[in-house]
């Protein structure tokens, strides 16, 4: 489809529905026919897989996933929304719509529950493709990389500018960049202006791939207090790392200086410049004094 005919066929559904776009669920709907071709070629589609698709909004995107995939299950947040998709979309026999908060969902639980057909792939095997409002950039990425089954694959639409954030190299790290690449690569397949959304946000947008790995990054056996570590680094922005972590940790610089300096760590390095195998590095040390001081 071209750009306006989609735009003309959003503004149609709008109006029909006597709908205004929600500013506060941060719904700007997607009218580019190239860009949808683009998440859609990403995601790597097969009949096989199970899709779930994160504020389907008008719809536009789901028919084209129902389309390639095997089954799309379209998590709606607004219920308004959420009715529209369940008439609109009716004819489509291989699509759920569910009317709930995805970061209230286990994915686990919601696949185990949806009966699939055969010619799906396993029931705890699946992709995410959404077009997200940016607000809940970060925590749809937590919800699903942290999840006890993660996503095969994860194509999202977010702010050009955590784009950036979240591939980042050593240099211009960051917690969420940090928090994405220990469990998945990250990287920008497009980017998308604002004109190609209505209505226009006011900055541009990427499409994001995650593909998330089988074990994290780096070894690590407590992932919940090796990202206590890694936000304490990043207590005080662009501060030595020796200041930051004695002031995010409680402990005295003497301390830090010293478990520094078995890690292998220059104490005047920022915490933007370390790899995710020093912050492993200076977790084992830093664990390990926790466990002698006990």
């Amino acid at each position: 489809m071209k750009a306006e005919s989609l735009l003309v066929q959003t503004r149609r559904l709008l109006r029909q529905s006597n709908l205004r776009a929600r500013k506060g669920l941060g719904q700007h709907f997607l009218i580019d026919g190239e860009v949808l071709k683009l998440i859609t070629s990403a995601a790597k589609l097969t009949p096989a897989d199970v899709i779930l698709e994160i504020g389907p909004g008008l719809g536009i995107l789901t028919k084209e996933l129902a389309r390639q995939a095997g089954w799309v299950m379209a998590i709606e947040l607004d219920n308004k929304l959420a009715a529209i998709l369940e008439q609109t979309l009716a004819s489509l026999d291989n699509v759920t719509i569910i009317n709930e908060d995805i970061l209230k969902i286990d994915p686990t639980a919601l696949l185990l529950k949806t009966r699939l057909p055969p010619a799906t792939n396993s029931h705890l095997s699946y992709k995410v493709v959404a077009n997200l409002p940016y607000y809940i950039t970060s925590p749809i990425l937590r919800h699903f990389l942290e999840a006890s089954v993660k996503p095969q694959i994860m194509v999202i639409m977010v702010q050009k500018e955590v784009a950036e954030a979240i591939v980042a190299e050593p240099g211009q790290m960051s917690v969420l960049s940090i928090s994405v690449q220990f469990y998945g690569e990250p990287s920008i397949v497009s980017y998308v202006p604002a004109h190609c959304f209505y209505p226009a946000p006011e900055v541009d947008s990427a499409i994001l791939r995650v593909d998330p790995y089988p074990q994290p990054a780096v070894a690590v056996t407590n992932e919940s207090s090796f990202f206590e570590l890694v936000r304490a680094g990043f207590t005080a922005a662009r501060k030595q790392l020796a200041n930051s972590l004695a002031q995010g940790l409680g402990l005295s610089k003497a301390e830090v200086l010293s478990l520094l300096a078995e890690a292998h760590i220059v104490p005047q390095r920022r915490a933007e410049t370390l790899t995710l195998d020093e912050w492993a590095r200076l977790w084992q040390v830093f664990t390990r004094a926790g466990d002698s001081a006990c």
